[in-house]
């Protein structure tokens, strides 16, 4: 059996995660990938999607992540996500009112400024949800 991985999740305000694990799958932006202990080395910019740990001990622990880059060697997998959320603590309702709300906000739009922060809104709240899946 192959040893374990360090994984470290960072988003720009702290650490969120810092573990050992089996396996971390990676929402790269070329497409998902899975880094294991001997790894070859690579860097990889994300797309938003989920990161999940797997670890024979538990059942899989997943992070929702937008944005950033995944750099991994040998020993160690870190991710490095302009936003990271864990699943577990995501409210499907709340994220359902708030997805409502924009798109009102984008029929109610009094610039094109406005109806575009509105939209990626809607882009951010629809991956969240899709994560929920």
């Amino acid at each position: 059996m192959a040893g374990k991985i360090v994984f470290d999740l960072v988003s720009p305000d702290r650490l969120l995660v810092s573990t050992e694990v089996d396996q971390v799958d990676v929402p790269g932006s070329e497409g998902d990938f899975g880094a294991m202990a001997g790894h070859q080395a690579l860097v990889a910019s994300l797309r938003p999607g989920l990161v999940v740990l797997h670890d024979a001990g538990r059942g899989p622990i997943r992070y929702f992540v937008r944005g950033g880059f995944a750099e991994v060697t040998a020993e160690r997998c870190t991710v490095l996500a302009e936003h990271a959320i864990a699943v577990a603590d995501l409210d499907r309702a709340e994220l359902e009112r708030q997805l409502k709300d924009a798109n009102e906000d984008i029929a109610d739009a009094k610039s094109d400024d406005d109806r575009h922060r509105a939209n990626q809104l809607v882009g951010q709240l629809a991956d969240l949800i899709t994560a929920l899946a």
